[in-house]
């Protein structure tokens, strides 16, 4: 698989200091550059940057996938299957509340990838997931 580029995320969030304090101390991401209504978080090799807005977002759509209801939209990263049990364990330690409880996903298929869900404080949705062969990241 060639070598990926950063993207760059700009997500809006409802309190900056809260949402601030949880990707900086539960996910572990390094804090960059900021101002009063903004902040930007080196999120595992990719910008991500929280834009205080009035704007509260909506946590209700899902749609199916594997038997579960995934939110809509959703954003994260695919990590390797260690580091991603790793994080896995440590957020459950923490008591993050999953909306969608770590799990193997099309156990025994094409695909098949350890995943998971949970919200910010400001109600974004995140995926992190692994595969056990990164080869199937985007096989059919």
């Amino acid at each position: 698989m060639p070598s990926l580029s950063p993207f760059h995320l700009a997500i809006p969030v409802s309190d900056l200091d809260q949402t601030r304090t949880f990707y900086r101390e539960t996910l572990g991401c390094e804090e960059g550059r900021s101002s009063d209504h903004w902040v930007d978080f080196n999120f595992f090799g990719h910008q991500l940057v929280l834009h205080i807005t009035d704007v509260k977002q909506a946590i209700d759509s899902s749609n199916a996938v594997d038997g579960k209801d995934v939110p809509v939209p959703h954003f994260g990263v695919v990590l390797g299957w260690e580091v991603w049990n790793d994080l896995a364990e440590r957020l459950t330690r923490q008591g993050i509340q999953f909306v969608i409880e770590p799990y193997i996903r099309f156990k025994g298929k094409i695909g098949e990838q350890a995943t998971m869900f949970f919200y910010d404080p400001s109600g974004n949705a995140l995926e992190f997931k692994a595969f056990k062969d990164q080869s199937q990241l985007f096989a059919k």
